[in-house]
């Protein structure tokens, strides 16, 4: 039994606490591809268009209009997390549960589109919509932020970087929490101007 326990200590003792971030880039690529290409797909033809195809497709402008934020947010978190891979020298476990945390939102991001959509019609119900739409992309944002400053502060860039192209990524990754607290309280009262 004891021999076990030891074999048991020795691998733990084996395994690496830093490792290289290539699956880590891999496989979150794959998860804003996913997410990204997920959005698409909750864009459809209306019954009604065979009636008035030009009239059809100007009412789903609501469905243009969150796909276009969705794909243009995602784009933008898909941006800001290769910059800063590519200057990541080596990740942790703590670094890989943080970047499957910010993951986890990004593949939750088409949910609230759709809620966009579905209730883009009804005044209280879009309020809801544009609010839990609005939190989810500043927890996105926020965890990618956060992401980046775990990694810093734990040193695991690359030591040949710049300090100041470090401060210049730290700035850009920071999200404008007033302007996100101002759009989701405008959302309160006007749900697709703050959307815009």
């Amino acid at each position: 039994m004891s021999d076990v326990n030891e074999q048991s200590t020795s691998r733990t003792r084996n395994v690496p606490q830093q490792v290289r971030t290539q699956r880590l880039e891999a496989f979150s690529d794959g998860v804003f591809a996913i997410a990204i290409t997920l959005l698409v797909l909750e864009l459809s033809v209306p019954e009604s268009s065979h009636e008035n195809p030009l009239g059809a497709f100007i009412g789903q402008w609501p469905s243009y209009l969150a796909y276009l934020v969705s794909f243009s947010t995602i784009g933008a978190l898909w941006l800001g997390h290769t910059l800063m891979t590519e200057y990541l020298e080596q990740a942790d476990a703590a670094l890989m549960r943080l970047n499957l945390l910010l993951l986890l939102v990004v593949a939750f991001l088409p949910f609230p589109t759709r809620l966009l959509v579905e209730y883009s019609h009804s005044f209280e119900a879009e309020r809801v919509a544009t609010t839990i739409y609005g939190l989810t992309l500043l927890m996105a944002t926020s965890l990618l932020s956060l992401v980046w400053r775990y990694a810093l502060n734990e040193h695991l860039v690359r030591p040949d970087a710049a300090d100041r192209e470090l401060t210049a990524l730290t700035v850009r990754l920071t999200p404008g929490l007033a302007g996100y607290v101002i759009l989701i309280a405008l959302g309160l009262f006007q749900p697709k101007l703050a959307v815009v």
